[in-house]
């Protein structure tokens, strides 16, 4: 078996530089403190910690990684093409993609659920975007189709189809709605959770933490979190073919949107009074560990050191994404970070939080029916979890860049090679070892397509 990172078998190239994701956290800790200073702790405000985060994060794709010069761009800067030999290719992609805002404003406008609670403030600031998007799609498209290789994607044969040009395909077009669906269902969520935990931090009274152990895990773990919100809602914003951020495909498996939908609003199952609800009767982790005595004090501190640790390990692995984090798409293959150690960092170090953080087998009610039942159902969300993962690879899977990263994973990672080696321990079998691939000759992260 070789060893991890070993000259004989060297890891998979990631589509995503360290340092996009450390960009954008610069950006976003500088406008925290700008808004601690001045008291900024609203939503505009939390929105502006995007906008920073944001472009610190396209400034380094561009000047530092020169994402735009990539082959899986498809763009060719070096031959653009006379507008008028693009005007009707890109006439039929705007109304393409017009056809497309307007079905997705009618869903908004219909589902209940978008006007009321936190969605309120996304439906607001979609509002606000709508003319800006409309009138800015006209001069970017134009631009860009005169630079790309294939100007014919998704919006084009949607467009085409709608205005009866011939030439349309309804994969493409299948592809599109699913990468649509995707961003707007999960863009209007992400928006609408950026200004809880970042008001929280920027109130956060920092002296009187400090005093407190159980204080000064709460506001760390919310701290990550607001990491992983801010990062991930850029990744949404931001699937732009010039930073090479672009969605290469949609999960075409309804059992892998069934997985990931079941685990968000307003199909979410684990919410308070859902079926698979595992918090009856449950206290925060603090609670049993509560008391004066100085073994109190080291139990709470090592249990909150831990759930700290799993948050870091969760937001980490949003970072690592760097402009490219979406549920169910392939936007290129990561192998950076935490994506080392395991295929799935972010639902592995989720579940672990969540289990340490409930501990479902120890009820306030003293009952044996709900330590079980607790137990059992917190269980079930841990699957779906598995089932989610397992979803998605089958997605990746077509990609070859992704089976060769899996294959290097079960041969050299710390987590699939302990997982598949204590199974066989248990079972005397033996998962087969795919053998190590040559190097690649002049292999670059460009030949990598982007990530899930």
């Amino acid at each position: 078996m070789t060893r991890n990172g070993s000259k004989a078998d060297p890891k998979p190239k990631s589509a995503v530089s360290h340092g996009v994701g450390l960009a954008g956290m610069v950006g976003l800790i500088g406008w925290i403190a700008i808004a601690r200073y001045y008291g900024m702790d609203g939503p505009y405000s939390a929105l502006m910690a995007t906008l920073w985060c944001g472009v610190a994060m396209v400034a380094w794709s561009v000047l530092v990684d020169k994402v735009h010069k990539r082959e899986s761009t498809g763009i060719d800067w070096s031959s653009p093409r006379p507008i008028s030999e693009v005007m009707d290719i890109s006439q039929i992609k705007l109304a393409g993609l017009w056809a497309t805002w307007g079905i997705i404003a009618a869903v908004y406008a219909i589902c209940r659920w978008y006007w009321a609670g936190s969605y309120l403030f996304s439906m607001r600031m979609f509002t606000f975007a709508a003319p800006f998007l409309f009138f800015g799609s006209i001069p970017y498209v134009i631009w860009l189709d005169r630079y790309l290789k294939e100007p014919k994607d998704g919006a084009w044969h949607f467009g085409a189809l709608l205005c009866g040009q011939h030439g349309w395909d309804k994969d493409a077009i299948a592809n599109h709605a699913r990468s649509w669906l995707v961003k707007g269902f999960f863009l209007a969520f992400m928006i609408s959770i950026v200004p809880g935990g970042f008001g929280d931090v920027v109130r956060m009274d920092v002296a009187e933490i400090a005093t407190n152990p159980v204080w000064i895990a709460g506001s760390l773990i919310t701290l990550m979190f607001v990491f992983d919100v801010q990062l991930a809602t850029v990744g949404y914003l931001l699937t732009m073919k010039p930073l090479d951020a672009h969605i290469r495909s949609a999960n075409p498996y309804l059992a892998g949107w069934v997985a990931a939908l079941i685990c968000y609003p307003p199909f979410i199952l684990m919410g308070g009074g859902g079926p698979l609800d595992y918090h009856q009767n449950t206290a925060e982790w603090s609670y049993w560990f509560e008391g004066n005595t100085l073994l109190n004090t080291l139990l709470l501190s090592i249990w909150g050191t831990i759930l700290v640790f799993l948050t870091a390990i969760y937001a980490w692995a949003t970072v690592a994404f760097g402009l490219r984090f979406s549920n169910l798409t392939h936007r290129g293959i990561l192998t950076h970070g935490p994506y080392g150690f395991t295929k799935h960092p972010a639902y592995l170090s989720k579940n672990l939080f969540w289990w340490f953080a409930t501990m479902p087998f120890l009820t306030t009610s003293g009952s044996i029916v709900d330590m079980v039942r607790n137990t059992v159902l917190l269980g079930a969300v841990s699957g779906v979890y598995y089932w989610r993962a397992k979803t998605e690879e089958k997605h990746l899977m077509a990609d070859p860049d992704y089976a060769e990263y899996a294959a290097w994973m079960d041969r050299n990672a710390l987590i699939p090679r302990s997982i598949n080696g204590l199974f066989g321990w248990l079972t005397g079998w033996r998962k087969p070892q795919a053998a190590a691939q040559p190097v690649k000759s002049g292999s670059t992260a460009d030949d990598i397509a982007p990530a899930e």
